[in-house]
C-alpha cells in the first residue's frame, strides 16, 4: 500500500535534506510503530492546519481510539513531547505513549475534535485567554525546555538572511531590536505554547476545549498573545488597539508589551516571501 503524505507536510518536507530524509524513512518508523503499540491506522489526516506532522487516527489493541503523530523534526516542536508531558494533561491533550528519538505521540484523541475556529472570534479570545493562563507555569529546575530568546535568536537570523528582500528596511530593522529587547527584559517567566490559536484547541469530551500541538518555550507571557491575534486578520486590520487590549486584558497581561511583541513579530518575523502586505501594514499600524 501506498503511504498517503498530506500535500503541505510533503512540500515542508521537500525544503531540506533532513526532511527529505526523514519522509523517506517514515514508512519503516510507521511499520515499526504499528507493531509495537499494537496499532490499527487509519487514513491520515490532510488540511491546511497538517504542515510538519503526520497525523492519523488509530484503534488500539483495547479497542480504545487515538491518534498517532510523527513530528518532522525542527526547531519550534524540538521539545513537544516534554511540553505534554509537563502539563499532562490540562488543558492539553494526554500523551498516552512517546518514542522521543522518532518524534513520534501517541495522543488522546479528541471527540468529536471541532476546532475552536466554529465559534466567533470574540468567543475564542476567552476560551483562549483561559487556557493559556491554565498553561502558564514555571518548570522546576532542571527542565529540558529552551528560553524564547533562542526561538527569537533563530528568527532573527533567518530574517537577516533575507535583508536584501526587505521592503522597509527601517521598519525591519526597528522590530529586530524590539524583538531583542523584549525576550531579555520579561519580568515574568512561564511555560509558553508559542503557537495556540484557534486551529489548535478542539472540542472534546473530557473537557469542553483541549490544546494541541504546543510547541514550548520559557518566556514572556505576553508573547503567548501574539498567535491568537495574528490569527484574528480582520480584526486586528480594523481595529488593532481595541482588539489587543481586549485579549490582553482577558489574559491578564500588559497591553504594552503585547503591542510590542505584535509590532515585532509583525515588522520583522520571518517569512517566506517579503513584500509590502498585511503583516508591513499591520506593523505600521501599531508601531511604538
Amino acid at each position: 500500500m501506498t503511504l498517503r503524505i498530506p500535500t503541505r507536510l510533503a512540500v515542508n518536507c521537500g525544503k531540506t535534506p533532513e526532511g527529505a530524509a526523514w519522509l523517506n524513512q517514515l514508512p519503516c518508523t510507521l511499520q515499526d510503530l504499528e507493531q509495537r503499540w499494537s496499532l490499527s491506522l487509519g487514513a491520515p489526516l490532510d488540511s491546511e492546519e497538517i504542515s510538519c506532522s503526520w497525523v492519523a487516527p488509530v484503534r488500539r489493541a483495547d479497542g480504545t481510539t487515538a491518534v498517532l503523530k510523527l513530528g518532522l523534526p525542527h526547531m519550534e516542536g524540538e521539545h513537544e513531547i516534554q511540553g505534554l508531558r509537563f502539563w499532562d494533561g490540562d488543558p492539553t491533550v494526554r500523551l498516552l505513549e512517546a518514542d522521543d528519538n522518532a518524534g513520534a505521540m501517541l495522543l488522546e484523541r479528541c471527540e468529536p475534535g471541532t476546532m475552536l475556529r466554529v465559534i466567533p472570534e470574540p468567543e475564542q479570545d476567552i476560551v483562549i485567554a483561559g487556557l493559556l493562563r491554565r498553561l502558564w507555569r514555571r518548570p522546576v529546575a532542571p527542565d529540558p525546555f529552551r528560553p524564547l530568546s533562542a526561538l527569537i535568536q533563530c528568527w532573527s537570523e533567518e530574517t537577516m538572511t533575507r535583508a536584501g528582500q526587505w521592503p522597509d528596511a527601517g521598519l525591519v530593522a526597528e522590530g529586530l531590536q524590539r524583538l531583542k529587547e523584549l525576550a531579555r527584559s520579561a519580568v515574568t517567566d512561564v511555560l509558553l505554547a508559542t503557537d495556540l490559536h484557534a486551529g489548535n484547541v478542539l472540542r472534546a469530551r473530557r473537557e469542553p476545549w483541549l490544546v494541541i500541538d504546543p510547541k514550548p518555550f520559557v518566556g514572556d507571557p505576553a508573547y503567548d498573545a501574539t498567535q491568537h491575534l495574528f490569527n484574528c486578520d480582520a480584526r486586528m486590520h480594523s481595529n488593532p488597539g481595541e482588539t489587543i487590549r481586549r485579549f490582553a486584558d482577558l489574559l491578564g497581561v500588559n497591553y504594552e508589551r503585547v503591542c510590542l511583541w505584535m509590532f515585532a513579530r509583525a515588522a520583522a518575523g520571518p517569512r517566506d516571501e517579503w513584500k509590502e502586505d498585511k503583516s508591513t501594514a499591520l506593523a505600521r499600524a501599531i508601531a511604538p
